[in-house]
């Protein structure tokens, strides 16, 4: 007996290209209501494609790309095929990114100081107590004058710290302080991040050093109107973060106030850097986390309340009336918090939410996802270039993707309680587990290129903390925050500091566990934008075609490492280290530590950051280091400014040596070494890795990396 297939049967059965393509053809036309989830990305590249330029383009460029836009989105109308008519959208929306990043750039441009070293007489206005730095605890004042700078020359807005024992003044004081003014920093080392840029968009025109504690001015001229408005709102925020501590203790009361008003100023050092190690540094930045808990609270109060009230119940829109409270809750809290720019983000996206809700439309949707980011970019271009901004919106893609495809419970007629409750605890304890996991394999890539930190046990401690910070830490400070000026606050501090306790002794168990953090090097700067791009096409595709997106948004993981540097010079020349193996020397332990970490971490080295280890590699005095015999590298560096060296000691470091850094500009007459680099050098350059390359040296220097920006040179408005 046989068994005969019909040679109809099998070309149906058999693949062809004819088949294929029309699968493909089914696939894209599943993408009929999606393809205006990808304008937002569109108008991102073309921001990203401003950030990413070497050389700043004209003004002109700008308005004569508008035109062009609205020529696309005109060409439109005529459009036959839907095509044609999304290539044209997405055009127009990479074309409009750029020009609005432009023309955001030529907005907020405003002096910026030049190197000096002379210190300067500031009398100034406080607006707001800044965020601690390495050197300790700093000001944003707005000059009113400084020294015998002219009024072109002066910044309007600056961030000075303060030695360690000055008292901080309160915003709204108008004070007289001796201080070092200098541009904002350059890179810490060639592409590391840019804070220069952030501090470009924020008007930071100078950063520097108080030599002398802040004294009061008698009689200050008056403030902006403007200017006045923004120091009552930080008064009373610093007011509020006061009593919070006072309230709770320097123990949690400093966790509580930087939840609540954004101040970090109380946090000790120690719970930084736990909540850092366990992954849960999130928490402390006021972002999409602490707006969602404090507007889905109100939100969830004001129904309650309505619905508590049959009278008003069924003559009100309960859902509407409790949309409007959690607007007003969000923005409230945006205030309240000082509205840095992650909280403006997560205020714009809980604001996208609640109006969808006002107009009867669904709050939590990809399409509003892609409104919020349409939003935060044509106010904020700059975002695409921030950490915070990709990482909050992959995360919220993400969820709300893993929300689509989540499968929806069936509901059970009379099910007893117990099992009903083992039912329940089970489903969340999946949906926990997945929101968490899925929220950081999206932001992983990120948190990789940008923090070069992987928190091993970073899952495990956001699931502990989140039912705490959700139902217990931010209703209390909320309540805390709202009940403390009627002097009826303390209940929910105290409920609030308890819950803040317990994510302390979290966060220390997980920083303390084996391995609790591994280091991992920076990929090339194409994998990001890939990884970022693969992760949009797994949330925003419908269908099977979307886990191709999976692999490019791992590239991350696989994409190969460039073989890190040899030596790593300061952008001032006052910091060296040098690559032994897998491990990073700084020959100067105490000084520029965070630019060397970084640097190190950047490249997956481990810094050893002890003299005594130093030591068994160079000999160094106060000023100077030169190579032992154990020296990865025949290294001599001295950092002197002004004071001469011992006689003979340059002429002993540039004997012995094949690469010698000077931090003065003076170049030695006669020197052995191949290679000298000089303060000049660095002035011009930055920051500096260099690469042995055969017999010789390869220099990358990171204003090279740079390009030339308003950023990198500053603005001179004459």
């Amino acid at each position: 007996m046989s068994v005969g297939i019909s040679e109809a049967a099998f070309d149906a059965a058999a693949p062809s290209p004819r088949r294929w393509l029309g699968w493909a053809r089914d696939q894209v036309e599943a993408q009929a209501d999606r393809w205006t989830l990808w304008t937002p990305v569109a108008l991102g590249c073309g921001c990203a494609l401003y950030f990413g330029l070497q050389r700043e383009p004209q003004a002109w460029v700008a308005w004569s790309v508008l035109p062009l836009v609205a020529l696309l989105l005109l060409a439109t109308r005529w459009s036959i095929w839907r095509w044609t008519t999304i290539a044209l959208v997405l055009a127009a929306c990479a074309l409009g990114g750029f020009a609005v990043a432009k023309l955001r750039t030529e907005a907020v441009k405003a002096p910026v100081a030049q190197p000096r070293t002379r210190p300067q007489v500031v009398e100034a206005w406080v607006i707001d107590i800044a965020q601690p730095g390495e050197g300790g605890q700093r000001l944003l004042p707005a000059p009113i004058r400084v020294g015998d700078w002219t009024a072109r020359d002066t910044p309007i807005r600056a961030r000075v710290t303060l030695r360690p024992g000055m008292a901080l003044p309160k915003p709204g004081e108008a004070v007289r302080l001796l201080a070092i003014l200098n541009p904002p920093p350059p890179p810490a080392s060639p592409g590391a991040y840019d804070f220069a840029r952030d501090a470009w968009f924020e008007s930071v025109g100078a950063v520097g050093l108080a030599l002398r504690e802040p004294e009061p001015v008698a009689a200050p001229p008056p403030a902006p109107l403007r200017l006045r408005l923004a120091m009552a709102v930080n008064a009373t925020r610093w007011t509020l973060t006061q009593r919070i501590v006072a309230a709770l203790g320097p123990e949690t009361g400093g966790l509580a106030a930087a939840m609540t008003t954004g101040h970090e100023a109380f946090i000790p050092r120690e719970q930084v850097d736990n909540l850092r190690a366990a992954g849960l540094a999130h928490i402390v930045s006021i972002s999409g986390l602490h707006m969602a808990i404090v507007g889905g609270f109100a939100f969830a109060a004001a129904r309650l309340g309505v619905a508590a009230w049959p009278w008003l119940a069924l003559r009100v829109p309960g859902k509407k009336i409790a949309a409007a409270v959690g607007l007003a809750a969000v923005g409230g809290y945006l205030v309240l918090s000082g509205a840095p720019p992650p909280a403006e983000r997560a205020a714009i996206t809980a604001a996208v939410a609640f109006a969808a809700m006002l107009v009867d439309r669904q709050a939590i949707s990809l399409h509003a996802l892609a409104l919020a980011a349409m939003g935060v970019l044509l106010l904020q271009p700059e975002a695409v270039t921030e950490p915070g901004f990709q990482m909050s919106f992959a995360a919220t893609a993400a969820l709300v993707a893993l929300a689509e495809i989540w499968p929806r419970p069936v509901k059970e007629i009379s099910v007893p309680w117990p099992i009903r409750t083992l039912q329940a605890a089970g489903a969340w304890t999946a949906a926990s587990l997945a929101v968490s996991f899925v929220a950081g394999l999206a932001t992983g890539p990120f948190a990789i290129q940008h923090f070069n930190r992987v928190s091993t046990w970073g899952l495990l401690a956001n699931l502990a903390v989140a039912p705490i910070s959700s139902f217990l830490m931010m209703p209390g400070l909320a309540l805390g925050a709202t009940l403390t000026p009627f002097g009826i606050g303390q209940a929910p501090l105290e409920l609030a500091g308890w819950s803040i306790g317990l994510m302390n002794r979290i966060a220390a168990i997980a920083a303390a566990a084996p391995a609790s953090q591994v280091v991992v090097p920076s990929a090339p700067d194409w994998v990001l934008p890939l990884s970022f791009l693969g992760l949009l096409l797994t949330c925003l595709w419908r269908g099977p075609l979307r886990w191709l997106g999976l692999p490019l948004a791992l590239a991350i993981l696989w994409a190969p490492r460039p073989p890190p540097p040899t030596v790593w010079v300061s952008a001032d020349g006052a910091a060296v280290a040098v690559r032994d193996g897998r491990t990073a020397v700084l020959l100067r332990p105490d000084v520029k530590r965070f630019g060397a970490e970084l640097w190190a971490r950047r490249r997956g080295l481990t810094p050893i950051e002890t003299e005594a280890e130093r030591d068994t590699r160079f000999q160094c005095d106060t000023w100077s280091c030169a190579p032992a015999a154990a020296a990865p590298v025949r290294l001599a560096a001295a950092w002197n400014l002004r004071r001469p060296l011992k006689p003979g000691r340059l002429d002993a470091l540039c004997a012995n040596a094949e690469v010698v850094v000077l931090r003065n500009d003076v170049r030695p007459q006669a020197c052995a070494a191949p290679l000298v680099l000089t303060g000049a050098d660095f002035a011009r350059g930055g920051s500096a890795e260099l690469y042995r390359q055969g017999a010789g040296w390869r220099i990358v220097w990171a204003q090279d990396v740079r390009g030339r920006r308003p950023w990198t040179w500053g603005y001179d408005p004459r």
